[in-house]
């Protein structure tokens, strides 16, 4: 479950086809609103589809919620993965092409980043093949930033790394 309406969806659907994992199978659904929401949606589209699934991972932003506590502890008790971003899911993509390690509040701050590496950065059409070639250096860059299930805490931080070693199995 994504909680924004294109990019991490995007990021997800290309990567699943890049790596090509046979082992794995992922259904990707994205429904924007606040991560205590999406976890909530999440754990009822779960139950509804009983047994079809050995993981339910949610992925969510720091930087516009003030729920995240009640969020990371409903998923915790309902079971529910999450892969957080603080700020925001573009320092998982600052990671593909390099160490990224300073404050950053907001997407607005964290974006001439990115857009020095993706001039054409578009948030709503992202294309996975600019990312093709970092993904397992992002892995490694974001294991460093923050200790998992600290992220939330932590500035920046991203635990996308962990959903990512789920689908593509770790780097190298």
């Amino acid at each position: 479950m994504c909680g924004a309406e294109v990019t991490e969806s995007d990021y997800l659907r290309g990567l699943v086809a890049h790596v090509a994992n046979p082992a794995v199978t992922v259904r990707i659904v994205t429904k924007s609103c606040a991560p205590s929401q999406l976890i909530k949606y999440a754990s009822a589209q779960r139950e509804l589809s009983r047994g079809d699934f050995d993981e339910v991972w949610c992925v969510f932003d720091v930087d516009e919620f003030q729920d995240l506590p009640s969020a990371l502890s409903l998923a915790e008790t309902a079971g529910i993965e999450v892969a957080v971003s603080n700020p925001c899911f573009e320092l998982w993509l600052i990671l593909h092409f390099g160490t990224h390690t300073a404050y950053a509040g907001t997407y607005r701050e964290l974006l001439p980043h990115l857009t020095r590496h993706l001039p054409r950065y578009d948030k709503s059409r992202l294309d996975f093949r600019h990312f093709a070639d970092g993904w397992e250096m992002a892995t490694l860059r974001a294991r460093k930033l923050a200790p998992l299930g600290k992220e939330h805490e932590v500035n920046p931080a991203t635990s996308m790394w962990a959903l990512v070693e789920r689908i593509a199995g770790p780097p190298g």
